[in-house]
């Protein structure tokens, strides 16, 4: 008998002895009418504590998620009003190095799938300045070896994963952030 064959049957042997306990260890406390004996009922509900009133964790009014604007977690609250996408066409500043820069215009009913790219009807380097557009950046164009391509790489194709439209929404959470412009001049100040 080969080491594979002997290998295979221990296996069975140790799977038909788990599944022959497992059997055994369901019906250990089962009489003959398939209820539990009655000192094992007995025993068993002796053993498990009464329920214990719901106590609340957190204390009522504390406003648990910030996210709910204050709200306590057992209220239902009315949603915000939909933020409005900005069509200014002005060009936002980075909050940080190498942000990818947001959408300054709506891109509803854009069509972005694996056969068409409608931001790359105006943002390709042909066509922005016909279009007036900022084009698109050559990392766009290089794959994971930087090799230089000639049309935009797969991996930049969907401009949504990593670009979003500006919108007029209110920030959800206080955000203190300051770009180093800012913590230098401040610097600079003191």
């Amino acid at each position: 008998m080969s080491n594979t064959s002997r290998f295979v049957a221990s296996a069975i042997v140790v799977l038909a002895l788990a599944s022959v306990l497992a059997f055994v260890a369901s019906h250990r406390n089962v009489g003959p009418t398939g209820k539990p004996h009655e000192s094992v009922a007995s025993a068993a509900t002796a053993a498990v504590a009464p329920p214990l009133p719901a106590v609340a964790v957190v204390p009522a009014g504390a406003g648990l998620d910030a996210l709910r604007r204050g709200a306590d977690i057992d209220k239902e609250i009315a949603p915000p009003a939909m933020a409005r996408a900005e069509n200014t066409d002005i060009k936002r500043n980075r909050a940080y190095p190498m942000q990818p820069p947001t959408i300054p215009h709506t891109i509803d009913n854009y069509q972005i799938d694996r056969n068409s790219n409608r931001c790359m009807l105006c943002h390709a380097r042909a066509n922005a300045d016909k279009f007036q557009a900022p084009p698109v950046s050559v990392t766009h164009y290089m794959d994971r070896d930087d090799q230089f391509l000639a049309t935009i790489s797969p991996r930049r194709y969907f401009c949504n994963q990593c670009h979003v439209v500006q919108t007029d929404a209110q920030p959800l959470v206080a955000n203190g952030f300051k770009d180093i412009d800012t913590v230098l001049s401040e610097q600079k100040a003191n």
